[in-house]
C-alpha cells in the first residue's frame, strides 16, 4: 500500500515537469433546475482526451497553456462548445440545455453515446429516471428495482421475493446505498415495489463487477442511488395518483442558486380501498399499506465549499388487527461536505445513520402474546478524495469507518399472565477500510484501472461468547465453553487485501476488449433459510465462530457500438469464486437462537456465466436485449455429499426484452418479455410408512427445478400536456406536465410457479389403506393485471 501510494506521488511529480501547465475545472449542470450532472463528458478536441465529471458533478483537466475547443456533452442535452485560453487556472461552470423536446425519443443512458465502448468501466449498469418511467411495471408504477432486474446478470426467484440477485449472488449480498447510507431491505410489499420514490432518485448505478476500490463490503454488487438536490430556480411540485399508491414531491430554491431542497412521500391504501367491503367490526386495527418520505437540502457555501443533509423514512404495515400483525422499515440520515482543495484535487466528507428494525406480534392480549423485533444499526463516517494529476491520471483515495449494532432478538413472551424475556445479546462490529485507486490512461488505446482496498473487521463485546465442537459435517455443534466479553472488548479481528484491477483496450472507435479482477470481502451475513429472503430475515456479523465471506472475480468482454452509436452491443463472461459461503444443517433454527451459529455451516461456492447485451438508444423505436447463460452452485462438506449443487437462485437462461415505441407526441407504447428458467427446488424422492402416516424423505437438496417463468407486460402513455384541447392553460397556467399511463402487467395471465410443494391427495380411501400424495403450485400472481396512473407536474 505504502509502495503504491509512492508510486503515484511520483507520478504526479512527473507530471509537473516539461512544458507549463494549468488546470480547467468546474461542475456541469441542468440548466433549467441547477441540478449537476452526473458523468458529463468535457472532451478537448485538440488532444481527443477529456474526463467526465464525478458523481457530484465536477470536472478537472490539466493542459498545456494554449488555446483549446472543449466540448461538453452529455445524452439528453444539447452540446456544448466553448474555446478556452489556458494562460492560468480557469474555473468554467457550464449550464446545459435539455434537448428532449429535439430528440426523437428518450434515450436508454444518461452516459456520453458511446460511453460503452470508450470507458474502462465494465459489468456496469447505469439507467437515468426518463428510461425508468418508460418501462412498464406492476401496477402501473415506476419502480428502480423492477427496471434493474431486466438488465443482464440480474434476476429475482419471482413474485413475492425481495429484493434481487446478480450473477448468482444472494440478496444479503448485494450493496443498496441511497445517498451514501446502507438500505437493508429495498423492498415494500415483499418486492413488488422498491424503497425509492421515483419523484426523488436522480441517478442509479449497479456495479456487477470491475468494482472500483472505494466500493466494499458486499460480494455480489454494489447498488448506489443517487437523490436529486432540489430545483434551484424554480419551485416544482410532481406526483402521481396510482392504482395502489399516491404520490408527491415538492422542490425548489431556499435561496436562488444558492441552496436548495426537496421532499417527497408516498403511501399505498389498499386498506383504504377495502373498507367499503369490511364490515366495521372487522376494521378495528386493520392495516395494509406502506409509506416513505425522502427529503433533501443543500446549500453553496462558496465555490469550494457545499453541504448536503437528506433522510429516508419508510415503513410496511400488516397489522391482522390492535394487537397482531408484523412489519419493517428503513430509516435514513446523510450528511455530505463537498470541498476543493484545489483544482485538482476533491474531497467528499460523509457522515451516515442507518436503521433497519422489523419483527412482529401475535396475541389476544397482555395475558397471552408474542413479541419479537429486531435491529440493524449502523454509524458511518467516510472521507473521500479525487485528485486529477493530469489528463492521463485520475487518482482517488480515502478512508472508512463502520459501526455496527445488531440486535437480533428483542423478544417477550407471556402465557396465562406469566411473562418471560426470551432476548438475544446485543452484538457489535467494527468495520474499517482504506483505498487507493487510479485511472490511467497509457496510450490513446489502452486505460488501466487499478487500486488496492485494505480491510479490517473486529467483533466487538459486551456480551456472550461461544465456544463449539467440532462435529460430524452437517451435523448442529454443541457448545463446550461461554466467556463473557466486556464493553467494546475486540473478541475477534478480521484483516484483508482487496486488489482491484480493469483495462480498457479499444480497437478501433467503435470497439474494445475490456477485462476486471477483483477481490471483495463481506463481514456481514444475511441469514435465511427460506425459499426466498423474508423482511423477517436476520442480520449478524462475523464472529468468531462465522467467518467473513471472500470472494475473487474475473471477468473479460467485447463491447461493439454499430452506426454511428444508433446501436450498443456487448459480450461478456465471468468466474467468480468464494470462500466461507453460509449454509444450514437441517432443521437450523434462525429465529431467536443464542447459539445459531452452531446450526451454520460453510462452503464453497462458483458462479460463471455470458451476458449478451443489446441496445437501441435512439429513435422513434428505442430498447434492449439481454441474454444471460449463468450457473451457481455451492459445495459444503456435509450436504450432498460434498458434491457441487445449485444455489435456490440458479438460473441457467435468462431472457429480457424491452421496447418502447413514440406513434406520436401524445402517444407512447411500451413492453416487456421475460423468460427465466426455472429455480431450482428440494422435492422428496420417496417415503418413509409409520402406520398410517407418510412420511417424505429428502436426500439431496435441490434435486429439481420449478416450471420455468415467462411473462408479458404492456403499457401505454398519453400525453395531455399543459393545455387543454381549446388551447386554454390547464390550472391557470400552473401546470408544466401531465400524463397517464395504462399497464397490463402479465398480460397473458401466465401462473408462474413460485414453489412446489407435496400434500396427501384430497380423495377418499379405504380402511386401512394409505393416501397418495400430489404436487402442488403456488403462484403469487396467476392472472393478468390491469392498472392506470396520472401523473403530473407544476
Amino acid at each position: 500500500m505504502k509502495n503504491l501510494f509512492t508510486a503515484l506521488l511520483l507520478l504526479g511529480a512527473l507530471s509537473s515537469f516539461g512544458q507549463e501547465k494549468y488546470t480547467l475545472s468546474g461542475y456541469v449542470k441542468d440548466a433549467s433546475n441547477g441540478e449537476t450532472l452526473i458523468g458529463a463528458t468535457v472532451l478537448v478536441r485538440e488532444i481527443s482526451s477529456g474526463n467526465i465529471t464525478n458523481v457530484y458533478g465536477f470536472y478537472s483537466l490539466t493542459l498545456p497553456s494554449g488555446d483549446y475547443t472543449v466540448k461538453y456533452s452529455y445524452v439528453g442535452y444539447e452540446t456544448i462548445e466553448k474555446t478556452v485560453s489556458l494562460t492560468s487556472n480557469q474555473r468554467i461552470d457550464v449550464e446545459m440545455q435539455d434537448a428532449s423536446e429535439q430528440l426523437e425519443a428518450v434515450v436508454v443512458s444518461a452516459r456520453a453515446a458511446d460511453a460503452n465502448v470508450s470507458q474502462v468501466e465494465m459489468s456496469t449498469n447505469e439507467m437515468d429516471m426518463k428510461t425508468i418511467e418508460k418501462i412498464p411495471a406492476f401496477l402501473g408504477e415506476v419502480d428502480v428495482i423492477k427496471s434493474l432486474q431486466l438488465l443482464p446478470g440480474v434476476a429475482t426467484v419471482g413474485e413475492g421475493a425481495s429484493g434481487f440477485n446478480v450473477r448468482g449472488g444472494s440478496v444479503g449480498q448485494n450493496l443498496v446505498l441511497l445517498d451514501e447510507a446502507p438500505v437493508y431491505n429495498s423492498s415494500h410489499m415483499f418486492g413488488f415495489f422498491s424503497v425509492f420514490n421515483p419523484d426523488a432518485v436522480k441517478d442509479v448505478k449497479l456495479y456487477k463487477g470491475g468494482v472500483p476500490a472505494q466500493y466494499g463490503g458486499r460480494l455480489a454488487s454494489i447498488l448506489d442511488v443517487r437523490m436529486k438536490e432540489g430545483n434551484n430556480k424554480n419551485y416544482e411540485v410532481n406526483g402521481g395518483i396510482g392504482t395502489i399508491f399516491s404520490r408527491f414531491a415538492v422542490e425548489g430554491p431556499i435561496k436562488k442558486e444558492k441552496a436548495s431542497f426537496i421532499i417527497a412521500g408516498r403511501r399505498s391504501y389498499i386498506d383504504v380501498l377495502a373498507r367499503p367491503f369490511l364490515k366495521a367490526n372487522d376494521l378495528d386495527g386493520v392495516g395494509l399499506y406502506f409509506y416513505d418520505f425522502t427529503a433533501k437540502a443543500n446549500y453553496n457555501i462558496n465555490e469550494k465549499n457545499r453541504i448536503y443533509i437528506s433522510g429516508y423514512f419508510g415503513r410496511d404495515v400488516f397489522a391482522f388487527d390492535e394487537r397482531q400483525g408484523f412489519g419493517w422499515g428503513n430509516e435514513t440520515a446523510t450528511l455530505r461536505w463537498n470541498h476543493l482543495f484545489s483544482d485538482r484535487l476533491f474531497s467528499n466528507t460523509t457522515m451516515v445513520v442507518s436503521n433497519y428494525d422489523y419483527g412482529f406480534h401475535f396475541g389476544q392480549n397482555a395475558d397471552d402474546e408474542f413479541i419479537w423485533d429486531s435491529d440493524v444499526y449502523a454509524y458511518n463516517f467516510k472521507q473521500q478524495f479525487s485528485w486529477f494529476v493530469n489528463t492521463n491520471n485520475e487518482v482517488s483515495f480515502g478512508g472508512e469507518a463502520l459501526l455496527y449494532r445488531f440486535l437480533p432478538a428483542e423478544v417477550e413472551g407471556s402465557s396465562a399472565g406469566e411473562r418471560q424475556d426470551f432476548s438475544l445479546d446485543t452484538r457489535k462490529g467494527l468495520e474499517t477500510s482504506l483505498y487507493l485507486g487510479n485511472e490511467q490512461r497509457v496510450t490513446s488505446q489502452l486505460t488501466l484501472q487499478y487500486g488496492l482496498r485494505f480491510s479490517n473487521f473486529s467483533y466487538l463485546g459486551a456480551g456472550t461468547v461461544y465456544h463449539f465442537n467440532d462435529t460430524t459435517a452437517g451435523s448442529r455443534r454443541t457448545v463446550v465453553s461461554e466467556t463473557q466479553a466486556d464493553k467494546l472488548e475486540n473478541i475477534k479481528s478480521y484483516n484483508n487485501l482487496e486488489p482491484r484491477f480493469g483495462f480498457n483496450y479499444q480497437l478501433n472507435q467503435s470497439t474494445s476488449v475490456k477485462g476486471s479482477y477483483q477481490r471483495m470481502v463481506q463481514y456481514v451475513h444475511l441469514i435465511s433459510n427460506t425459499a426466498a429472503t423474508l423482511p423477517t430475515d436476520v442480520w449478524v456479523p462475523s464472529t468468531n465462530n462465522l467467518k467473513p465471506q471472500k470472494g475473487h472475480q474475473v471477468a473479460l468482454g467485447v463491447f461493439k457500438n454499430f452506426l454511428d452509436n444508433k446501436i450498443e452491443a456487448s459480450i461478456e463472461t465471468y468466474y467468480k469464486f468464494n470462500h466461507n459461503q453460509v449454509e444450514y444443517i437441517d432443521g437450523a433454527e434462525v429465529l431467536i437462537n443464542p447459539t445459531l451459529e452452531a446450526d451454520l455451516i460453510s462452503g464453497v461456492g462458483r458462479a460463471y456465466g455470458l451476458e449478451f447485451f443489446v441496445k437501441k438508444p435512439k429513435g422513434k423505436i428505442t430498447g434492449w436485449m439481454s441474454y444471460t447463460l449463468a450457473r451457481t452452485e455451492l459445495k459444503v462438506d456435509g450436504v450432498n455429499d460434498h458434491t457441487w449443487y445449485p444455489t435456490r437462485f440458479d438460473q441457467t437462461h435468462n431472457l429480457k426484452i424491452t421496447g418502447n415505441y413514440d406513434l406520436s407526441r401524445k402517444w407512447s407504447f411500451s413492453t416487456n418479455f421475460t423468460y427465466i428458467t426455472g429455480t431450482p427446488t428440494t422435492l422428496p424422492v420417496q417415503k418413509q410408512t409409520w402406520g398410517e402416516i407418510s412420511i417424505p424423505v429428502v436426500v439431496n437438496r435441490h434435486n429439481s427445478r420449478i416450471p420455468d417463468y415467462h411473462r408479458l407486460d404492456v403499457s401505454a402513455t398519453l400525453q395531455t400536456g399543459a393545455t387543454r384541447r381549446n388551447g386554454k392553460d390547464r390550472w391557470g397556467g400552473l401546470m408544466k406536465d401531465s400524463y397517464w399511463v395504462f399497464t397490463v402487467y402479465n398480460l397473458y395471465g401466465r401462473e408462474n410457479p413460485f414453489a412446489i410443494y407435496f400434500s396427501p391427495e384430497d380423495v377418499r380411501v379405504t380402511e386401512g389403506a394409505l393416501a397418495g400424495t400430489s404436487a402442488r403450485q403456488t403462484s403469487i400472481l396467476g392472472t393478468w393485471v390491469p392498472a392506470v396512473s396520472y401523473n403530473f407536474k407544476f
